[in-house]
């Protein structure tokens, strides 16, 4: 393979033809460059690619180490390598768990009493049977988790919500800011309300502090020890740390050092979402998901999801230098998918080192944002359509949903549509002065409005339909998403599975946070040391 992505697709996209020209050259461009898996539908023709540039990218797939990982992967193998872990997400959501060993250990039967004991509690706060300290049954639940502890089930949880059916009431608390707990506790009452602690350390310092301060409102209600063990449940590597915060054994269910954060959904990190739409229908997310892992490990790589995905987003970041990646979801229920997105990519491929630790010779990883449609049409598409930047968007849509309401969804698909087809085709500046024309203008008003109303155009996009936004095809969306990504690291030759560049900022906060603590001089540089004086000030 290549040492620089750059020197072999740079060429190629500097002589790519328009997309006007490539679909007026071709009129069934668009069924030749679909692919459909799993009720998702993929329309990538309204990129940048003609047949040698993706003859090109196929190649590159090809070439890469995309198939030998993904025999890694499921083999156990700590591909990992830098925290000498195996990366098995994909064996939480497979059915058949039998002979399912890792190092020795009985891993499927593991995940199988897991489930079990998430289905079981589910069951008792349906029914109302799990009782408070008081002889209440519960009536809330809050999670207190952050990055992929809170990300992917906040997510789930809020794209389907036509399928929730708890009595139970949700609330998550993820971000240190006290307002959250705060705020909380305003509303809830100790007696009726369940507390799920999810961190994998039982040390991060979010979820920590969220948690004690959960506690001492329980404690400052009367709750005894007895009570606040009754009331708190975690999931987490770490039984000791829980046990000595207060949490029964009985009460912890596990998480597994071969899952990663943001790829934990599928673990007991998706009990809020089993909470919410009950515990068939977490089994379909599951399913939906474990048919997008058979067919990113059977499909050929031209009729491949996730690698279509992989090559095109590589094709923009290192043959066009694209910084960034829309994601838009023309869904109300979606509109969460962006962010969860955001810390499954960037986090991921977000790095300046290969697996053996030398610099890569390719930028890696686009900055992805995005928002619900048709809202991000009246506030960014602006710059998507006019501006001189470059930015891939991937719109999605559901074909079927469940509201009545079937005008507004032919309105928001023709929206969306309609955004594909302008960034792609644009306006021309003499076909803006010819409508100027049509609509009474004069030749000199028109010709000065002209060029302010041209589109250049040329922008690329994919569409992404799926049959309906159902558990099944979350499941196998977000499934598509995390193999796109591991396709790409594959590519990067990176290690998609770790974070270390988040640690630094976590290890600065310490002394910062004492410094804030403190009355006496902090010693920071002169800007670090202005802020925590001000902040000093202003909280004497």
């Amino acid at each position: 393979m290549t040492a620089s992505l750059t020197a072999l697709l740079k060429p190629l996209a500097e002589r790519q033809q328009p997309l006007r020209q490539l679909f007026a050259a071709e009129p069934n461009r668009a069924a030749r460059f679909s692919a459909k898996a799993c009720g998702i539908t993929l329309d990538f023709s309204k990129n940048l690619l003609d047949d040698s540039s993706w003859q090109t990218l196929q190649q590159l797939a090809a070439q890469s180490s995309i198939r030998q990982l993904c025999q890694q992967m499921q083999a156990g193998a700590a591909i990992n390598n830098t925290e000498q872990r195996a990366v098995w997400h994909t064996r939480l959501r497979q059915q058949d768990l039998q002979d399912l060993r890792l190092n020795g250990e009985d891993i499927g039967a593991a995940i199988s009493a897991c489930r079990a004991q998430m289905a079981t509690l589910i069951d008792q706060l349906h029914q109302g049977t799990y009782l408070g300290y008081s002889g209440k049954p519960i009536t809330d639940l809050i999670w207190v988790g952050i990055g992929g502890s809170l990300l992917g089930p906040q997510m789930a949880v809020e794209a389907l919500t036509p399928y929730h059916c708890s009595p139970v009431r949700l609330h998550f608390a993820g971000n240190i800011d006290g307002a959250i707990v705060s705020d909380l506790t305003k509303q809830l009452q100790p007696e009726t309300t369940l507390v799920v602690v999810a961190s994998k350390s039982f040390g991060t310092e979010e979820t920590k502090q969220n948690a004690l301060a959960l506690r001492a409102w329980f404690s400052a209600q009367g709750a005894d020890k007895a009570a606040i063990a009754r009331h708190f449940w975690a999931t987490s590597a770490n039984v000791q740390a829980a046990a000595e915060f207060g949490i029964v054994p009985q009460h912890i269910l596990p998480m597994w050092d071969w899952v990663g954060g943001r790829y934990s959904l599928w673990s007991a990190i998706g009990l809020p979402v089993a909470l919410m739409i009950g515990n068939d229908g977490f089994n379909q997310l599951l399913a939906g998901a474990a048919a997008m892992d058979q067919h990113f490990f059977n499909a050929p790589f031209s009729e491949n999801l996730p690698v279509i995905l992989a090559l095109l987003g590589i094709w923009y970041i290192n043959g066009f230098g694209c910084q960034a990646q829309a994601l838009l979801p023309y869904s109300h229920y979606l509109r969460l998918l962006p962010s969860y997105v955001q810390q499954l990519d960037m986090e991921s491929n977000g790095k300046a080192v290969d697996r053996r630790g030398q610099p890569l010779s390719d930028v890696t990883a686009p900055v992805i944002w995005g928002d619900a449609g048709t809202n991000g049409q009246h506030a960014y598409h602006q710059l998507l359509h006019q501006s001189q930047l470059k930015i891939p968007a991937d719109f999605l849509l559901p074909l079927k949903v469940a509201h009545p309401l079937q005008d507004h969804h032919q309105r928001l698909a023709a929206h969306c549509f309609a955004q594909t087809q302008a960034l792609m085709q644009g306006k021309t500046e003499q076909e803006a002065y010819q409508e100027c024309l049509a609509q009474g203008m004069t030749a000199q008003a028109a010709a000065e409005l002209a060029p302010h109303k041209a589109s250049p155009g040329n922008k690329p996009s994919n569409t992404l339909l799926l049959d309906e936004l159902s558990p099944y095809h979350l499941g196998a969306l977000i499934a598509l998403y995390e193999h796109k990504v591991f396709c790409q690291g594959a590519i990067w030759q990176l290690n998609s599975f770790d974070q270390w560049g988040v640690e630094l900022g976590k290890q600065l906060s310490t002394p910062i946070y004492q410094a804030l603590k403190a009355k006496g001089d902090a010693q920071f540089d002169s800007s670090t040391t202005q802020l925590i004086a001000l902040f000093r000030q202003q909280n004497r």
